[in-house]
């Protein structure tokens, strides 16, 4: 299976709190909802129904997961949140239990080894698992040279700090550039995927 790693960016590299104030305020974060101004129905909501449609499974971190398990159950009866509350969903977290799982087709990784775990689901025959916002297990994915492809949403903003999900490490990761489109907000719609893969 591939693993594409989807994510709303600032130009300076920011995946923090996209969708709301509230979404995620660590380190005093206090710009949460930076990209709704940026969001084109026309271009990037297309590109995220797609994405949906060709993923077999999604992969959360714990933050995202309840974020998103708060919001999906509710909306049944339109297509796309139909689709997300039908998918397999896994979720790395060293704190949450089985008993807290309670969005449909949720699956917990092994706590003590999730890496591991995403290593053996990559392994398997299909098709795509993708990775939505969840900075610190995005990272590590990056880190581990887990991401088949990258699905960037680069917005025209600098927020001047915030969580980030490519490693500090000093490792060169060199991409090749499969497409790009410009949104109408100034918002570049990119795929890339790993050089030689």
């Amino acid at each position: 299976m591939q693993i594409i790693l989807t994510d709303f960016m600032s130009l300076d590299g920011v995946v923090q709190a996209p969708g709301g104030p509230e979404e995620d305020t660590d380190g005093g974060f206090a710009h949460g909802g930076w990209s709704g101004p940026y969001f084109d129905a026309d271009v990037m909501g297309p590109t995220i129904f797609e994405a949906l449609d060709r993923a077999d499974a999604l992969l959360f971190g714990r933050r995202t997961w309840q974020g998103m398990a708060r919001a999906w159950p509710d909306r049944a009866g339109d297509p796309y949140a139909d689709r997300m509350n039908a998918i397999t969903k896994y979720v790395a977290s060293r704190t949450l239990t089985d008993s807290d799982l309670t969005w449909s087709n949720s699956q917990l990784l092994p706590a003590g080894d999730a890496i591991g775990a995403i290593r053996e689901l990559r392994g398997r025959d299909g098709g795509e698992i993708h990775v939505w916002g969840s900075p610190a297990l995005a990272g590590q994915l990056v880190e581990h040279d887990l991401v088949d492809e990258y699905l960037l949403f680069i917005e025209p903003i600098l927020l001047g700090g915030g969580k980030r999900v490519f490693p500090d490490g000093g490792l060169a990761r060199p991409l090749e550039l499969v497409s790009a489109q410009p949104a109408k907000t100034g918002v570049l719609v990119c795929t890339y995927r790993p050089a030689g893969r």
